[in-house]
């Protein structure tokens, strides 16, 4: 059978991020383009057969966060992931996309004068849950405390403490905020999760 392997401190440290945390698990099948614009806080797992590309614009991830297999983040106007948030199998964040107009030419192997981006700046709230095969486009905020369904499609801002799902996402419901309490008990006995 074969094992994930997850780099050591010593081969993420030479990997050349712009920042990098304590306690960080990247998984060797993972692809991680334009590492100088991603920084990595503490306490970080990022599984199999992620793609981070921030060779354009960049990718924050903050403290205590988790990005499932096959998961994409390309953040050519920025991805900011806040503390605790996670994403389940197969999400996808696209900070930019191509302009579908007719006006530009499309795709990666055309020289960038030729295109043009639309999108902006996607900023996942703390303690934001996203479920699997969900994909979000920004520019967009998703506030503090939302929980996203499976395979929903996330086009603008969501609103703090929130359960959404669906094509495109519609609010479901208020999300407890119980967990906050958690959080609080979490960073008490253990520290280095503060």
């Amino acid at each position: 059978m074969l094992k994930s392997k997850y780099y050591t401190e010593n081969e993420l440290s030479d990997f050349g991020f712009k920042k990098i945390g304590k306690n960080v698990k990247i998984s060797s099948d993972a692809r991680i383009y334009g590492q100088e614009n991603i920084s990595i806080g503490n306490n970080v797992r990022i599984d199999d057969f992620v793609i981070l590309s921030a060779t354009k614009g960049f990718i924050e991830i903050g403290n205590n966060v988790f990005i499932a297999r096959g998961c994409h983040l390309s953040g050519f106007f920025g991805i900011i992931l806040k503390n605790f948030s996670s994403m389940a199998a197969n999400t996808i964040i696209y900070s930019a996309s191509d302009d579908y107009s007719g006006n530009f030419l499309t795709a990666q192997s055309i020289p960038q004068e030729y295109t043009s981006h639309i999108g902006g700046l996607v900023t996942i709230g703390k303690h934001v849950i996203i479920g699997a095969g969900t994909v979000i486009i920004g520019g967009c905020h998703i506030g503090e405390g939302c929980s996203i369904g499976s395979m929903s499609l996330v086009t603008k801002d969501l609103e703090e403490w929130s359960v959404y799902a669906g094509i495109p996402a519609k609010i479901l419901k208020k999300r407890s905020n119980k967990l906050l309490e958690l959080e609080k008990k979490l960073i008490s006995d253990r520290p280095e999760f503060g």
